[in-house]
């Protein structure tokens, strides 16, 4: 507490510089790999597209809907695993702010969670037999829950330091755009896989174990980068000091779901995030079964998506000062449920070429990216802070907890819905152009609840 005390200014905290804001982004760099790694090519490795099967990639699991004649086995591991993932989130909310060790309440997670969340990650790939396999289907579910029970580890006290670290709108914004700016990187990063593994195909390595090499080198990268703010960034120079808040977990949730602002926002959240897990699964699959692209396609189009989703970081700033914040996000819904659409359309019977479809899918998205990857989070810290201002009460821990419990429900519901439409008219690719056209559908819903969402009120509470 005195070493605290000596890094206060005036009987202020130390204000936030820019050098600590990117400390801060770095662990949005690491994290954002491993969960690109999982959501983007999980799907792909255990349940391979015809193209990839007649290109000597084996099966692990048993396929199709073999489960009551309507869900696969990866759907419902991966559903199982974000449900799973979504029900610790308040656990470890709740944890991380009753948390009484001398770094501070968020820290600690990140020290021990980074590790082993890059090593599940790795292990998730690496299902022992080399045939479908009922171990495989066990080795995949075990991984698979201890995957999303360390992301919940690190994301959860990691996210709620934005209430915490900035005091102000400007310093809000400033964070929220740095970290959607390392997490769209991070994840783009993760788009680069078939690149590298491609790589080590061309030198004569087998496919699988290319894979699984590409996999190990990018894991490590993400534990290296999400240890940065781990060790180099002390928390108590600029978290106010607070009593560990008090309760269950129950409690505290229930607390947290009483406020009816966030409840909307956590309404809409819930369907933005389903309809992108179902986009964001697809892409590869939109690259080679719609446009009849190379699977590498995927790596240039999600960053060229990054590149031009940059452009409008300022403009999505500057707009949210003058409009607020919800106004910009209705919009960015509007964008992507048309740009869902276009994906739907697309293919050999629009008369351009597939590589102009594909870079329209890019540019289309580029503005809901940086709304999306910027304001969402501002929004849930400004209902922390304001709720934390009307009742003393500092829960910023289980505010972010909430909006990932979830959101993660509706990544589960995407995760059972993905792969059981993609089955559909599979050799045709039927079932792909239904999940864009699902995926538009949720866009344009998720927009029209966030109506109901009342800025004015909270806006007042913080001032």
């Amino acid at each position: 507490m005195v070493k605290v005390e000596k890094r206060r200014y005036n009987g202020r905290m130390k204000t936030l510089t820019r050098r600590a804001i990117w400390l801060y982004a770095v662990g949005q760099l690491g994290w954002p790999i491993l969960s690109g790694l999982v959501s983007s090519w999980l799907v792909y490795f255990y349940q391979p597209a015809q193209e990839e099967l007649a290109s000597g990639m084996p099966l692990f699991i048993p396929q199709g809907r073999v489960i009551f004649g309507a869900l696969t086995i990866i759907g419902l591991i991966g559903a199982l695993g974000r449900l799973f993932d979504a029900v610790t989130d308040p656990l470890v909310g709740n944890l991380s702010d009753k948390c009484r060790s001398p770094l501070g309440r968020r820290i600690p997670f990140l020290r021990r969670s980074a590790i082993p969340f890059g090593l599940s990650t790795l292990l998730i790939f690496c299902a022992p037999i080399q045939k479908i396999s009922s171990i495989n289907v066990a080795w995949l579910f075990v991984f698979v829950l201890l995957y999303y029970f360390f992301l919940t580890c690190y994301y959860t006290p990691y996210t709620s330091l934005i209430a915490e670290l900035a005091k102000s709108q400007k310093e809000k914004l400033a964070l929220s755009t740095c970290i959607s700016l390392t997490f769209i990187v991070g994840t783009a990063i993760s788009y680069l896989a078939p690149v590298v593994w491609t790589a080590f195909i061309s030198c004569g390595t087998e496919r699988t174990l290319a894979m699984r090499l590409t996999f190990g080198i990018f894991s490590a990268l993400a534990v290296g980068l999400m240890l940065v703010p781990a060790y180099a960034l002390d928390e108590k120079e600029y978290c106010e000091a607070s009593s560990p808040e008090q309760g269950s977990m129950f409690s505290s949730l229930a607390k947290t779901f009483s406020n009816k602002n966030f409840k909307i926002f956590v309404g809409q959240d819930m369907i933005y995030w389903f309809a992108l897990t179902m986009f964001q699964t697809g892409l590869p699959f939109f690259v080679t079964a719609l446009l009849k692209l190379p699977e590498t396609y995927a790596s240039p189009m999600f960053i060229g998506l990054t590149a031009a989703s940059l452009f409008f970081y300022l403009p999505v700033n500057v707009l949210a000062k003058k409009f607020g914040k919800k106004k910009i996000v209705i919009a960015a819904f509007a964008f992507f449920a048309a740009d869902f659409l276009f994906t739907g359309l697309c293919g050999e019977r629009l008369a351009v070429a597939p590589q102009v479809q594909a870079a329209i899918i890019v540019l289309a998205g580029a503005f809901p990216m940086a709304a999306f990857g910027i304001l969402p989070q501002a929004m849930v810290a400004d209902m922390a802070q304001s709720e934390a201002a009307a009742t003393g009460h500092n829960r910023s821990g289980m505010f972010f907890a909430a909006r990932t419990f979830a959101f993660k429900l509706g990544q589960s519901a995407a995760m059972l819905a993905f792969t059981s439409l993609a089955t559909i008219s599979r050799a045709s690719g039927g079932g792909y152009r239904i999940v864009a056209v699902v995926a538009s559908a949720c866009c344009a819903a998720g927009g029209a609840i966030l109506l109901f969402y009342n800025e004015k009120l909270v806006t007042r509470a913080l001032e």
